[in-house]
């Protein structure tokens, strides 16, 4: 048993495939480990698939997709996903959800896309970085600050730099803590802050920060891709991780549901990442709401617009992104979820989803104090005074990032990872799920019957899944058929498409002309077979998000 899992402590790559292996060694009927692919660096991309193959093939179930760690420097997601892995796999049998997902569903979790760049934020000195293996620290900028241990100390903090121009200074109660300079505020002491770092090629004066160019793979996907946006690759899928993954979703149709893991901000992020809610279909909408109200019950977490919610200036949205390829292109339920939040955690009033400001002076006491007593050294650095090659006599010290801001305190991890966990598999249980619910064989005479059928579906969602899914062309049909064991059909054609069948999610309140309108969960097929008494008789529904369903009768 791989009893030996745990959610207090962070994984490195070799850590991690031990534990996966371990997992789907002590669960070999549930579950199976293979790799994607490879990294820059040799290192393999697993995937780990769920699902009790003795209630039918995977393809022939709804699928649910989970990543993580997309981004090197967010080691929670990969626990939060290692988390949904061991949940399913070690409560089979004991847990009813668990045990009914499994049995009913597939799952597909692939809970570190990036093995290269989480292996080099996970050691000393702990790089804030957010590319794969294509690039290193040293070689993702040209010239300016170049992100190092430059005191030695094992960690990156900040360097804050005497300068009476500066934008900060070290507050009046605690001379830790940092906080801006008032408009028109002179006379005291000030400083400049860079991340800790050696500045290539430094004039004396100007000290450039250039945006990395270190790749960030969740702007290297199809949809809405720009070469200006952050990291976003040579072209799209140009990254071999990326690829993989884009090759996986497109090789199973059958997947209905995803959730991309992030840190952080404790928010659960919904489409579109491009277009107001304005411009949304208000079904799809309806149901991103209703899914993500779930969400915030378990988490804790607000659901919230990418575009609306989390992105500060509108005339520069997020291209690029799995989730707009997933939903805009392909109509799959996708969402995204920023893990842990810091100033949530601190007791601070947020203002703002996608905070890059300061906050004020209480806001900074609050989140120190909360990092000094869970993290000490390893979250806040003490200042100390460094003679810096190009910049003098300055101090290194502050927030250690990564393992602050970017990741929560090891003994709050696992709970972090239940909780986002748990939401997934309730958004995994609102796919839809397609069934005979009966089978009737009425003789007619002279070995003719009239076989009738009623299909329907089960399921929360719709067999289309979304509107956009219907916008694009891509949501097929159920599709019926029926053979019969040495016999024949006589009337209608074996295979008929029923077309969409609705989720439950339409009716969310009792009928009325004004609102929106019902479609049909269950309809009947009906055919005219000749065939031998006793021949057996099969119906099969088949929905590509809703699976393969199977009933025999025999003709008596």
């Amino acid at each position: 048993m791989a009893s030996s899992t745990r959610f207090d402590r962070y994984y490195t790559y070799d850590e991690m495939t031990e534990q996966l292996q371990a997992l789907v060694a002590a669960h070999p009927d549930l579950a199976t480990l293979r790799s994607l692919g490879q990294s820059f660096a040799g290192r393999e991309v697993w995937l780990v698939e769920i699902t009790n193959h003795a209630t039918g093939p995977a393809l022939e179930k709804p699928g649910f997709y989970i990543d993580a760690q997309i981004h090197a420097e967010e080691h929670a997601t990969s626990a939060t996903a290692l988390y949904a892995i061991w949940h399913l796999l070690e409560n089979y049998g004991k847990d009813e959800e668990a045990t009914r997902l499994v049995d009913t569903q597939v799952f597909y979790v692939l809970p570190r896309i990036n093995p290269d760049g989480a292996e080099m934020s996970l050691v000393p000195p702990f790089q804030n970085w957010c590319g794969n293996g294509r690039y290193t620290p040293e070689t993702a900028r040209h010239e300016g600050l170049i992100a190092e241990d430059v005191n030695g100390d094992g960690y990156l903090a900040w360097m804050r730099v005497p300068d009476a121009k500066g934008e900060w200074k070290k507050s009046a109660t605690n001379p830790d803590v940092m906080i801006q300079r008032a408009p028109g505020e002179e006379g005291g002491e000030y400083f400049r802050l860079y991340p800790e770092g050696s500045i290539r090629n430094f004039d004396g004066v100007d000290v450039k920060v250039e945006k990395p160019f270190d790749g960030n793979m969740n702007r290297n996907f199809p949809a809405n891709w720009s070469r200006e946006e952050y990291g976003a690759g040579e072209y799209p899928l140009s990254e071999p991780e990326a690829a993989a993954m884009a090759r996986f979703i497109l090789d199973h149709p059958n997947i209905c549901g995803m959730c991309a893991y992030h840190t952080h901000g404790g928010v659960i992020l919904r489409p579109s990442m491009t277009r107001p809610d304005a411009a949304m279909p208000a079904r799809d909408l309806a149901l991103y709401d209703a899914i993500g109200k779930v969400g915030t019950e378990i988490t804790g977490y607000p659901t919230i617009s990418i575009y609306e919610g989390f992105t500060p200036d509108k005339s520069k949205p997020r291209r690029g992104g799995l989730m707009d390829w997933t939903y805009e292109e392909m109509g799959i339920i996708s969402i995204g979820t920023e893990l842990w939040d810091l100033e949530a955690a601190a007791g601070v009033n947020k203002t703002s989803h996608y905070n890059l400001h300061p906050a004020d002076g209480e806001a900074q006491m609050k989140i120190y104090e909360f990092v000094r007593k869970h993290l000490g050294d390893r979250g806040w650095r003490p200042w100390t005074t460094f003679e810096h090659p190009q910049l003098g006599t300055i101090e290194i010290g502050g927030m250690v990032n990564i393992w602050a801001y970017r990741n929560p305190p090891e003994p709050m991890l696992e709970k972090v990872c239940r909780d986002n966990a748990l939401f997934n598999l309730r958004h995994a249980a609102a796919s839809p799920r397609v069934l005979v619910d009966a089978v009737t064989v009425e003789s007619l005479g002279a070995d003719l019957y009239k076989v009738r059928a009623v299909v329907s579906n089960h399921g929360y969602l719709p067999t289309n899944l979304s509107d956009v899914a219907i916008e694009k062309g891509i949501a097929k049909p159920v599709e019926v058929s029926i053979s019969i064991d040495g016999g024949e059909v006589v009337m209608n054609p074996a295979k008929v498409e029923l077309g969409h069948l609705a989720g439950r999610n339409e009716r969310f309140a009792p009928w009325s002309p004004w609102g929106q309108q019902w479609t049909a969960v269950s309809k009947p097929v009906e055919w005219l077979v000749r065939a031998p008494q006793g021949s057996a008789i099969e119906v099969t529904a088949k929905s590509e998000k809703g699976g393969t369903h199977r009933v025999k009768q025999q003709a008596s």
